[in-house]
C-alpha cells in the first residue's frame, strides 16, 4: 500500500462532500465489526445534514 502525506490526505477529505466522508467512516467501522454486531453509538452526536451539502 502506498504511503500518503497527511496534508495531502486532509486536503483530499476536505474536498469530499460531508455525505461521502460519513459513508467512508461508516465503511471503515463496518470492517471492524463482527457479523450482526452493531456500532456503539453512545459517544456519537447525530446531526442532520442540510440539503445543500450533499
Amino acid at each position: 500500500m502506498k504511503e500518503i502525506d497527511e496534508q495531502e490526505d486532509l486536503l483530499y477529505w476536505l474536498s469530499r462532500s460531508p455525505k461521502e466522508r460519513i459513508e467512508a467512516v461508516t465503511f471503515i467501522i463496518s470492517q471492524f465489526l463482527k457479523p450482526r454486531q452493531r456500532m456503539d453509538k453512545s459517544a456519537v452526536t447525530r446531526r442532520k445534514l442540510s440539503h445543500g451539502l450533499s
